[in-house]
């Protein structure tokens, strides 16, 4: 596994999501599941993306279904409440300007009183926030969450899991698992 395989799979479980919502437009020439899609969706190579979904099958956190892979939400929903931060730790580094992330995020904020009231975010020129940088799961993570909020929100609980004392990530590992496996 690498770590732009969890972003893929955010990405796939919030397009499924859209699609069930019926908020994808089914009139579209692409298909936002396409690899073109996603690649510009993500800013991930095509080739990265099919070796990423490869892994991703092989690991039972993804399954062939049709002409796609589909999540494997409940597999997912386990990886990332208890393996997630062993894999891909997450350690706040220097204040920086950046896309709000954790329990900083819009989405959010406020559902969560702590004493570290840090804004925690993703280094980004363009971001709006400025506080303890936390290095993404991938380079393009800041872009593609603000091209996709449920996508960001999905994100933004992941890094909460990562970054939390325990009662934090005990609360956004609930809310993953509500946004995945029973959206």
């Amino acid at each position: 596994m690498q770590s732009q395989d969890v972003v893929i799979l955010l990405k796939l479980a919030s397009l499924e999501a859209q699609l069930r919502a019926g908020q994808l437009n089914g009139s579209s020439n692409s298909d936002p599941f396409a690899l073109r899609s996603l690649e510009d969706a993500l800013g991930i190579s095509k080739t990265e993306i099919g070796a990423s979904l490869q892994r991703s099958v092989a690991a039972k956190l993804a399954i062939k279904s049709e002409n796609r892979p589909k999540v494997n939400r409940r597999n997912l929903a386990e990886f990332v409440n208890h393996g997630l931060k062993y894999a891909f730790p997450a350690k706040p580094g220097a204040p920086q300007r950046g896309v709000a992330t954790g329990f900083a995020a819009p989405m959010l904020r406020g559902q969560l009183v702590s004493s570290g009231a840090d804004i925690h975010v993703w280094p980004f020129a363009e971001g709006n926030q400025r506080g303890p940088s936390v290095e993404p799961l991938f380079k393009s993570v800041p872009e593609a969450a603000l091209k996709d909020e449920r996508l960001y929100e999905l994100l933004a609980l992941v890094d909460a899991i990562r970054l939390g004392n325990q009662r934090e990530a005990q609360l956004a590992a609930s809310r993953f698992e509500d946004r995945i496996v029973h959206a």
